[in-house]
């Protein structure tokens, strides 16, 4: 799975019904509205690296109200759950 993070500048009254519409394109799987410098986040999850640009530049870019997006691709994915099953030998927890 390739996974890439799409940073996305939008028309501000219209935040919500972009994010709406992100959340439902093939390979968005999941859009968040964010504080900062970008309105919207989106997760764009595609098995082959040719459907990344399919799905933002053939796509995510052409949603009306999306007016700029900057896009990173992600080499790995580490989480606190990923790290707490690495280090598991099947004790039960303490908690």
């Amino acid at each position: 799975m390739i996974t890439a993070i799409v940073l996305i500048d939008c028309a501000t009254d219209s935040i919500p019904e972009v994010a709406e519409t992100l959340a439902n394109l093939p390979g968005v799987s999941e859009v968040y509205s964010v504080a900062g410098h970008v309105d919207l986040i989106a997760m764009v999850r595609v098995r082959e690296f040719e459907q990344i640009a399919q799905v933002i530049a053939g796509s995510i870019s052409k949603v009306p109200g999306v007016l700029g997006t900057e896009s990173h691709i992600a080499f790995r994915a580490y989480s606190q759950h990923d790290l707490e099953e690495a280090f598991a030998i099947g004790l039960a927890s303490a908690d």
